[in-house]
């Protein structure tokens, strides 16, 4: 029992069974490539999100410009407006100028608004649209 006067033991030495470790390794090995695949799942997503924001961007860009576009433009016929009304010679002249300028910007805007509508309606499909 004891070769230098000490009782010694001998601890049993601990090994997992070879089945065992084999399914042990191939779990490790799954869940390894599930990750991998979760991690790329999840640039490829982020990558996706960056080009939508891109193209909303551009979109919101298109649609920021025609607005500004149509404010010069609606503010130049306002102008112009008042410049005639300064040359009108009498009230039945002021009149006339008036309504021409009411019925020319009812025209401007409705056609100001379907077109920036249908430059929305663009940039909200194309935000969503799948990019190939």
């Amino acid at each position: 029992m004891s070769d230098n006067g000490r009782d010694h033991f001998e601890i049993p030495k601990f090994e997992i069974p070879k089945d065992m470790r084999s399914m042990a390794e191939a779990s490790f090995d799954q869940a390894r490539k599930a990750f991998e695949q979760f991690v790329t799942n999840a640039r490829d997503t982020a990558g996706k999100i960056e080009e939508r924001n891109a193209t909303m961007r551009a979109g919101a860009k298109d649609v920021s410009a025609k607005a500004l576009s149509y404010a010069e433009k609606n503010v130049q016929s306002s102008l112009n407006y008042a410049q005639s009304l300064l040359k009108a010679k009498d009230l039945t002249e002021v009149m006339r100028l008036h309504s021409e300028y009411v019925q020319g910007q009812m025209r401007a805007l409705a056609e100001q608004a379907s077109e920036m509508g249908q430059a929305v309606s663009r940039a909200a499909m194309d935000a969503v649209k799948p990019k190939s």
